[in-house]
């Protein structure tokens, strides 16, 4: 756990204006997202699954309000034009979940455990990891994003043995709830510290 401490504690300093301005980002779009904005949030998380966060920005910016009303030829042309790797299965998630556009509010005003749940359980394209991803980055604070590099961290950290090939419930709150002695350490929540992580790792801000 030091090692991991001391990454953080090493990049603290000049990673923190670029997390408290991407962190203030997340809570203006979980008060203030139209139901629009906040299904693109969605989709970003869709997409970046197996594929790259830089990818998945520069291709939300592109489509926007697209996620909710192109056809399916025009929003698989996109994402081929931005380089995914699987636009056609990715296209169909994101049109498959269009019955939820008009319903993310009430699912994000939910407690955050059941919201995440109900995400995994009912979206196309999510797992623990993406509907981690998608709440954390509308504000809610309580939920880390396992993604390879924040896993690769973990495991040079010795919190965790290795990379799980993939997710269940128990498995991913336990490899989640090892990252909480970091967060109170530096005394921020676990989706802040992820920005962190992040950072240390990658040295950007992405999302």
């Amino acid at each position: 756990m030091s090692e991991l401490i001391d990454s953080v504690e090493e990049i603290w300093d000049e990673s923190r204006l670029l997390v408290e301005k991407r962190w203030n980002d997340f809570l203006i779009l979980g008060r203030e997202g139209s139901d629009e904005e906040l299904f693109s949030e969605l989709s970003f998380c869709v997409l970046t699954a197996n594929w790259s966060a830089k990818g998945g920005i520069k291709a939300q910016k592109g489509i926007g309000d697209g996620f909710c009303s192109f056809t399916r030829e025009d929003l698989e042309s996109a994402l081929r034009k931005f380089g995914h790797r699987f636009p056609s299965a990715r296209t169909n998630y994101i049109i498959q979940n269009r019955w939820i556009i008009d319903k993310l509010r009430d699912v994000i005003s939910m407690p955050f455990e059941e919201a995440r749940e109900y995400i995994v359980k009912n979206v196309k394209g999510i797992g623990w990891k993406e509907s981690s991803h998608f709440l954390r980055n509308i504000g809610v604070e309580n939920v880390a994003i396992l993604d390879k590099h924040i896993m690769r961290m973990m495991v040079s950290a010795n919190l965790i043995s290795e990379i799980p090939k993939g997710w269940t419930k128990s498995r991913y709150l336990d490899y989640e709830s090892r990252l909480i002695p970091i967060a109170d350490h530096f005394k921020i929540p676990l989706g802040k510290l992820d920005l962190y992580m992040w950072y240390a790792a990658k040295k950007s801000v992405d999302k």
